[in-house]
């Protein structure tokens, strides 16, 4: 499984009232939520992301309140997968749980610039910096994850696995 997109990137400590600001937890379809994702860091960001991206960002991404709107604005923005330094516990099994890829990648913030094109192999956690023909390794995922990803989101794992029982 891979995800390949546009970098588009962020600093540390990205918590999740940047991803989706409290005015709008209001907001139940996550297609209006996507509409607000990151505007308080980048206002072009939505209309970045349409074509889908690969978020790179540094330490801390996620931080914050454990609001599950954060990722799912991510994810219905067209983020096709997120790469950072360190990753909020919370916000990572939060993104686990809505289907949106996230690894952790050390060094991945310095070596990777707005635009470059990445292909990130979620199996083997490996990251291609195709712009710059450079290779990165990120965390791999294990295959209970990749499942759960593959799937849509841990509530359609576990209606696939209901169904086969």
């Amino acid at each position: 499984m891979k995800a390949i997109g546009e970098a588009v990137t962020f600093g540390d400590d990205v918590n999740t009232d940047i991803i989706i600001p409290g005015k709008y937890l209001t907001l139940l379809d996550p297609k209006e939520l996507a509409k607000h994702a990151m505007e308080g860091l980048d206002l072009g960001f939505v209309e970045k992301a349409q074509g889908g991206i690969i978020i790179v960002a540094g330490k801390n991404f996620g931080c914050g309140s454990s609001r599950e709107q954060a990722p799912v604005a991510l994810r219905y923005a067209g983020v096709k997968c997120v790469l950072a330094e360190s990753i909020a516990r919370i916000f990572y099994r939060n993104a686990i749980n809505i289907g949106l890829p996230i690894l952790e990648c050390p060094g991945i913030s310095s070596v990777t610039e707005p635009g470059d094109r990445l292909s990130v192999d979620l199996a083997e956690g490996m990251v291609l910096n195709l712009s710059k023909n450079q290779t990165h390794q990120a965390t791999r995922l294990p295959a209970f994850v990749l499942e759960i990803i593959e799937d849509g989101g841990l509530i359609e794992n576990l209606r696939k696995r209901l169904k086969g029982r």
